[in-house]
């Protein structure tokens, strides 16, 4: 796939330069795209099945990490109302747990972020398209 996706700028300008028709150039254009969409579509539904795969899955471990790990983004957020009273009661206190939070979450390094963002699409996607076809609840 990522060689078609490098290939398309010189390819598309060939046919700019071979096929003099213009109809015909946008035709050939056209599925020259369609090959690149269709290849991206199997790739997509490839890394969805996985996904799917491990959602099914019998043991607890694999089939709850999802869900689990949003409630600690959840319990992450509602952070949020005890450190407003600490900040009330002792500013200084607040300001020295934001900063070392602020520290902790700067170390984690950018790969588990990108992990974190396609799991949870993947995972929002899935469970749509599951209650889409009628599968999920």
């Amino acid at each position: 796939m990522a060689l078609l996706t490098t290939l398309i700028g010189p390819l598309t300008s060939i046919i700019d330069k071979v096929i003099p028709n213009p109809a015909e150039r946008d035709r050939a254009k056209l599925e020259l795209l369609k090959m690149e969409s269709s290849q991206e579509m199997d790739l997509l539904q490839t890394r969805l099945s996985a996904i799917i795969t491990e959602a099914q899955s019998h043991d607890p471990w694999t089939s709850r990490a999802r869900p689990s790990f949003l409630y600690v983004m959840y319990a992450m957020i509602l952070w949020a109302l005890p450190m407003s009273i600490i900040g009330a009661i002792n500013p200084a206190t607040a300001g020295s747990i934001a900063y070392s939070i602020n520290a902790y979450l700067g170390g984690i390094p950018e790969p588990l972020y990108a992990l974190f963002g396609t799991g949870y699409l993947g995972y929002s996607a899935m469970r749509q398209w599951g209650k889409i076809k009628g599968v999920d609840k």
